[in-house]
């Protein structure tokens, strides 16, 4: 059965033919090319400044693609967690931070060599701030799935693989204009923060609030009810 989505990629520029093994390989999933099903948020993300960018419109055939959903619930927050500091720079700031990279990468890291593409949370600033305030223990894991739907970033659908980049088509690009789409951006990013910051930085924590410190003391894994319940709740 035939699947078509169509993908829309942020850029300063005209992308027709995105490139295999070109990119950023320290973006949130490593290498690849970095689409939104979104075109709004595809036009700011487009608009680093006010000079604006474009929106690159595509097509592709999912049909025969392996795409793993780090959004669902087989894999949660954990995972994505686990892949993004796998994936980004940024400064180990305590013990404690050290240790949970480490073991997220080594309980809770999918091995994405095995798809093709990727579906999955954004990591912008803000984002990526609450999830390095998670690794050092200063919000829950409720916390922080709650705040990973504060500024409603999206996802992102990220082609890996030779075989993903052979089936996305170019169809066409639309201008963003930078003094429209640069002030919708930072104040996405900026209304996330203030969320944040007035409501998951100072809510009451309950008995049943799980920390990094208590993953790490219970040697939580991969599939602990324990995690799945604290994620969905």
């Amino acid at each position: 059965m035939t699947t078509i989505k169509t993908l829309y990629h942020g850029s300063a520029g005209i992308v027709k033919k995105p490139q295999f093994g070109k990119g950023n390989p320290r973006n949130d999933y490593g290498l690849g090319f970095y689409c939104t099903e979104d075109l709004e948020l595809a036009k700011e993300w487009a608009c680093g400044d006010k000079r604006g960018g474009f929106a690159n419109i595509y097509t592709i055939d999912t049909s025969n693609l392996s795409v793993i959903n780090l959004s669902c619930a087989e894999y949660g927050v954990m995972n994505w967690l686990a892949v993004l500091v796998n994936n980004r720079i940024f400064a180990i700031t305590s013990p404690l931070a050290a240790e949970a990279q480490e073991y997220l990468t080594g309980f809770f890291l999918p091995d994405l060599s095995l798809f093709d593409a990727i579906l999955g949370y954004r990591a912008d600033d803000s984002y990526f701030t609450f999830a390095m305030d998670f690794l050092n223990n200063a919000i829950s894991l409720s916390q922080l799935s709650r705040a990973m739907r504060l500024g409603e970033l999206g996802e992102q659908f990220v082609l890996k693989s030779r075989k993903a980049f052979d089936q996305i088509e170019f169809v066409r690009s639309e201008a963003a204009d930078g003094k429209t789409y640069y002030p919708k951006r930072k104040k996405r990013d900026s209304d996330a923060r203030e969320q944040y910051l007035k409501r998951e930085r100072k809510i009451a924590r309950s008995s049943t609030d799980i920390f990094m410190l208590d993953i790490l003391r219970e040697e939580m894994k991969q599939g602990d009810e324990r995690l799945q319940t604290n994620l969905f709740e």
